[in-house]
C-alpha cells in the first residue's frame, strides 16, 4: 500500500465515521426522526418527514460503502448531495465559521470536498464527475422540489 492509498483510505474512513455518526444521531438520539423532521420543517421543507428520513438514512448508508471502498463515487455522491442541501438550506447564510450563531458552512463545505477526493482516487475524472454531478444534481433536485423557505419579514 502506498502513501497515497493509505491517505485515501484514511479519508474514506473518517468521512464514513462522520457521516454514520451524524445519521445515527438523527435516527436514535435527541428528538429522533420526528425531531429532525420538525427542524427540516423550520427550514422550509415541504415534506419534512421524508427529508429527515432521506438525509438520515443516506448518511447511514454511505458509511459502510466508504469504509469498504465499494461504489465509492456513488457513496461520495450521497455525501455531496446531503451536505449541499445542508449548505443551502441552513448553513450558508451564517457565514464561514461553524461556531457562529446558526452554524456556519465550514463543516459542510469540508465534507463536500472531502467526498470528492476519494471518488476521484477510485475512478479518476469519471468518478469525480459522477460524484459531483450526481450528488450536486440530487441536492439541487431536493431543494427545487421540496424547499420553500419563508421570506424574511422586513423590519
Amino acid at each position: 500500500m502506498t502513501g497515497v492509498d493509505l491517505g485515501a483510505l484514511l479519508l474514506r474512513v473518517i468521512l464514513a465515521v462522520v457521516m454514520f455518526a451524524h445519521g445515527y444521531n438523527h435516527v436514535f438520539n435527541g428528538g429522533k426522526l420526528p425531531g429532525v423532521a420538525r427542524w427540516f420543517a423550520s427550514l422550509g421543507f415541504r415534506a419534512p418527514s421524508l427529508q429527515a428520513a432521506l438525509a438520515s438514512f443516506t448518511e447511514l448508508a454511505v458509511a459502510p460503502l466508504l469504509v469498504l471502498g465499494l461504489l465509492t463515487p456513488l457513496a461520495a455522491a450521497g455525501v455531496v448531495g446531503t451536505m449541499l442541501v445542508a449548505f443551502v438550506a441552513n448553513h450558508r447564510k451564517n457565514g464561514f465559521f461553524i461556531f457562529r450563531p446558526g452554524e456556519g458552512y465550514e463543516y459542510v463545505v469540508t465534507l463536500i470536498v472531502a467526498a470528492l477526493a476519494p471518488a476521484e482516487r477510485a475512478e479518476g475524472w469519471t468518478g469525480l464527475a459522477l460524484t459531483g454531478g450526481l450528488g450536486g444534481g440530487l441536492g439541487v433536485a431536493v431543494l427545487a422540489l421540496f424547499w420553500r423557505p419563508q421570506p424574511k419579514a422586513d423590519g
